[in-house]
């Protein structure tokens, strides 16, 4: 064994160490990390973030500024010989000094609310929203009722090409459906000890064959139709009312676009995606300077503006939107909110149910002390619009005077929506044979008198909300995602949109079986789910336990009852293939299952503050008939059960603005603002940091606020 060598023995070698023990480089060594126990705060507080130090900054200006005008105000007070007399005049002034903001507040916000039929626009400071038709007509070489071969509502044809009787028009299935409604209403309202007539449908077919149209000139006509008159050179679009009322034969020929459908960008109608948000912005963009009267774009950049959003919203939609509002119309500061929580702003609520029936959508969300449950959300593609197509075919089908008319033509589609509002009732008492009349005008013709019998018609079509297998639902998905894909994540490139368990829900049991890979039917497993434990039960399940119904009663409903039987679970992803179309009363029990998550306490307060806004809800009776049928489906909560309409007798089509209108104001505490430096510097990243757009204890002092405001005008008048 060899042993240490000595110093000269190394030094002989070559060996001897020569360094000094100096370091290889003068430059600083980090030790490694301890991989198990380091901590940094990068990215972990608000002051490093852009968005929030903007925020900052802005509240410590706004409280200097305060401050200032506070003791100018107190410097320029008038002295006062006796000091409880300055005392007084000095709360005086700083009663005024603090009234003085509020009385201009919202005066440079606009509020936009765009629907699939209706634009709704206005300051925040105004009282009403100005409405608007979301439609622009360009010029073409036909119309859209010229595009169609077939009129809408679609008429089936004999295998001669010769027209059908009506009462085979429409096809047996659908025939034999509405027959079907129109029995059990018969026999509900027997139950109800009202009295009818038993040959009440003979008597209206009879009447219809025979009436014929009253002819009247048009000087004779004091309610003749101003159409809309072209210029010369003609205009290459025209927006808004006036393009409604361009004849369908104008020379030269316009076309009809609607960019929003069914709650979502029309992807159908347009060939680009350029075109289909040009058409919005010059919607828009006519809307502010002929309804707001801000004719100037110089002047915009002096103005914020809050953006109504659906519940259920796609990033790319809303990314564009304010990539629009930000560098097109150059607004000084935007902000989002969402419609069920723009509701709740409007009517005063912390917490509500909000059901929605627009024109062509239905959405309906739970709000829990100003935010909105996610999976609570639904989105169902249905309105207004369907109960109108829905009762021309059910008036056709009765031998309806006016055989020819046809929705795609313009005239007849504002006859319809008119006839629909005056005439669809969801009071079993008006249910009866009756006499009805309008008038056909048309650009170049006569005026004509009809006159016709309607029996349950009026009661069915609106009743189509919770049997939607009477409307068309053929062409409503048609275009989806050809234009704008689904937002992807920068990182996985997964879809990042936001999803709801109850809407994942009601496609899973609407939703065909899908396609056997390998033999094998794939699942869509719950993401929450492993193998070794059993899957969730659906919501309508947990609602029964919590109402003590048991599985077998016949409270649950026959497509929910079957999901579950099979034990599908819901759906992890949205699938586009898929048509939302699902009763509306079973949907509003999903969406409240969901956001109680089991906890009675919860779900008795949801159900009992369900809250019905929007133009589709304007039926008559709608809101009882509501009632009844939660109450008949759920009869453990039948004493909670509980519909409500907003309050102070606001028009429920205008509740979501009116709503948004208030947050616009809220801009001491409303931190979702977002400004022109921040967007420029990190983009749409922003909507990370902006969203959701409150806080659960800045709504509570905005509503508390809001509350006391109202109090104290009820005090003045």
């Amino acid at each position: 064994m060899v042993g240490k060598k000595s110093g000269k023995a190394l030094r002989d070698e070559g060996l001897e160490r020569t360094d000094n023990n100096m370091e290889l480089s003068s430059w600083p060594q980090i030790p490694a990390i301890n991989q198990k126990n380091y901590y940094t705060d990068y990215l972990k507080r608000d002051d490093q973030n852009l968005a929030f130090r903007l925020q900052n900054e802005e509240a410590r200006t706004r409280m200097t500024k305060k401050a200032k005008d506070h003791d100018r105000a107190m410097a320029m007070a008038k002295p006062e010989t006796a000091e409880g007399e300055g005392e007084a005049d000095g709360d005086a002034n700083m009663e005024d000094a603090e009234e003085t903001p509020a009385e201009m507040a919202g005066s440079k916000v606009i509020v936009i609310h765009i629907g699939s039929q209706n634009l709704r626009i206005g300051l925040a400071s105004d009282a009403l929203p100005k409405t608007v038709p979301m439609v622009i007509a360009r010029k073409a070489a036909t119309s859209e009722s010229e595009d169609y071969a077939e009129p809408k509502p679609k008429r089936f044809k004999a295998e001669d090409d010769s027209e059908l009787e009506p009462e085979k028009a429409f096809g047996s299935e659908w025939s034999s459906q509405f027959n079907r409604m129109s029995a059990e209403l018969k026999v509900h309202m027997r139950q109800n000890k009202r009295r009818m007539l038993p040959n009440s449908k003979e008597m209206v077919v009879n009447y219809n064959r025979r009436t014929v149209p009253e002819i009247i000139s048009e000087h004779n006509d004091p309610m003749r139709v101003e159409w809309t008159e072209l210029s010369n050179p003609p205009p290459e679009y025209v927006v808004g009312q006036p393009a409604l009322r361009i004849p369908d034969a104008s020379k030269p020929r316009y076309k009809l676009y609607w960019p929003i459908q069914n709650g979502w960008c029309n992807e159908k109608d347009y060939e680009s995606k350029r075109m289909l948000f040009l058409d919005i912005s010059l919607i828009l963009e006519d809307a502010i300077q002929n309804q707001l009267g801000l004719t100037s774009k110089k002047d915009w950049t002096q103005y914020s503006c809050v953006f109504v959003i659906p519940d259920l919203y796609d990033k790319a939609y809303v990314t564009q939107v304010l990539e629009m509002l930000m560098r097109e119309f150059a607004f000084s500061r935007v902000c989002f909110i969402q419609e069920s929580l723009a509701a709740t702003f409007g009517a005063g609520f912390t917490s509500a149910c909000v059901v929605d029936i627009g024109a062509q959508k239905t959405s309906i969300c739970c709000v829990e002390e100003g935010m909105c449950v996610e999976n609570s959300r639904v989105n169902l593609k249905f309105g207004g619009q369907d109960m109108t197509e829905a009762f021309i075919k059910m008036m056709l089908h009765d031998h309806f005077p006016y055989a020819d008319i046809n929705l795609r033509r313009r005239h007849d589609f504002l006859l319809a929506e008119e006839l629909k509002k005056n005439i669809c009732t969801m009071n079993e008492a008006s249910v009866s044979p009756q006499v009805f009349d309008f008038h056909l005008r048309v650009a170049g013709q006569d005026t004509r008198k009809y006159s016709f019998k309607a029996f349950d018609e009026v009661h069915l079509a609106p009743m189509g909300v919770f049997e939607p297998s009477i409307f068309d639902n053929e062409n409503k998905i048609d275009g989806r995602r050809t234009l704008i894909g689904r937002s992807a994540d920068i990182y996985d490139g997964q879809p990042n949109d936001p999803t709801s368990a109850a809407q994942s829900e009601i496609l899973t049991a609407i939703a065909p079986p899908l396609a056997k890979i390998n033999g094998e039917s794939p699942s869509a497993a719950d993401v929450q789910a492993t193998p070794s434990r059993p899957q969730h039960p659906t919501a309508i399940s947990k609602l029964q336990e919590l109402e003590g119904t048991p599985r077998s009663s016949v409270a649950g409903t026959p497509a929910v009852a079957a999901s579950s039987q099979t034990s599908r679970p819901p759906a992890v992803e949205e699938r586009d293939d898929i048509i939302p179309i699902y009763a509306l009363d079973n949907a509003i029990l999903t969406s409240i299952a969901h956001a109680a998550r089991s906890d009675e306490k919860k779900m008795r307060d949801f159900i009992g503050g369900i809250m019905v806004v929007g133009g589709g809800s304007l039926t008559a009776g709608f809101h009882l008939f509501l009632e009844e049928r939660l109450q008949a489906l759920r009869p453990g909560f039948a004493k909670e059960i509980m519909i409500g309409t907003p309050p102070r007798d606001l028009d429920p089509q205008v509740v979501v603005w009116k709503g948004a209108s208030i947050f616009g104001k809220l801009d001491a505490t409303n931190d979702s603002w977002i400004g022109r430096l921040e967007y420029d510097r990190l983009g749409p990243r922003l909507m990370a940091y902006k969203f959701p757009v409150t806080t659960r204890s800045a709504l509570r002092y905005n509503l508390q606020r809001l509350r006391l405001n109202r109090a104290r005008q009820d005090v003045q008048v």
